[in-house]
């Protein structure tokens, strides 16, 4: 069983949520068959989206730490932050590519519905570029948050960093993700970690395909790798 190195603070909550997704996916029949963890929650990473090269900076530090302290796979629950990981690489530890593991989810669900290849991006505007490369790259076809939606998107991610998760951001988010729908999404992706904290399979008509759930899976399959 390979030790997980974790990146977490960006956020917090979404950290805290995607750490219980790793412990309910890994088979265990007791407390010695769970993943060993290590992670660094550090909230002080420098904004992702406007600091790009400061942040980088201190992703490769963290690596490198967890790498020092005895992890041997590393996985970082937020999507945005992906753009700057070079970083991490090159702490020389395999990273499991969370933007990557999604879109290769998304590509299967969509293999069994005919024509289906309209998929709604649900993400920060770092994110966004991302799913948007990576998406195009599969060849399916990305539904972008367009306008208003944009800046309520982003309002509603800040506000559950700010501990606003109640029945009115639950229904803002789900009011987002039926836009995409509407606009011809065969699925939408929650492309930052802390939509699904608002936003279940039960709100969405189309399949939705949770990044942090797929990045927890990924990592309970890399460490129990014989």
């Amino acid at each position: 069983m390979k030790i997980l190195g974790v990146l977490g603070g960006m956020g917090p909550a979404a950290t805290v949520a995607f750490l219980a997704r790793v412990q309910v996916l890994t088979p265990a029949q007791g407390d010695a068959d769970h993943i060993r963890v290590l992670m660094d929650m550090n909230p002080q990473v420098p904004d992702r989206n406007r600091t790009a090269d400061q942040a980088e900076a201190v992703l490769g530090q963290m690596a490198g730490r967890l790498r020092d302290a005895g992890a041997e796979i590393l996985a970082m629950p937020c999507n945005t932050a992906h753009a700057q990981a070079a970083g991490i690489r090159a702490a020389g530890l395999p990273f499991i590519d969370m933007i990557a593991e999604t879109t290769a989810v998304v590509v299967q669900t969509l293999a069994s519905r005919a024509g289906a290849k309209r998929v709604g991006i649900l993400a920060t505007p770092g994110g966004e570029a991302l799913y948007v490369a990576a998406l195009t790259a599969a060849g399916l076809e990305p539904v972008l948050l367009e306008g208003p939606d944009r800046e309520a998107f982003m309002a509603r991610v800040y506000g559950v960093k700010a501990g606003e998760m109640g029945e009115a951001a639950r229904g803002r988010m789900a009011q987002l993700a039926a836009g995409l729908v509407a606009r011809g999404a065969d699925a939408v992706i929650a492309g930052c970690t802390e939509v699904p904290l608002l936003l279940g399979p039960g709100d969405v008509t189309v399949p939705l395909v949770d990044s942090a759930e797929v990045l927890a899976g990924a990592c309970v399959r890399a460490c129990l790798q014989a």
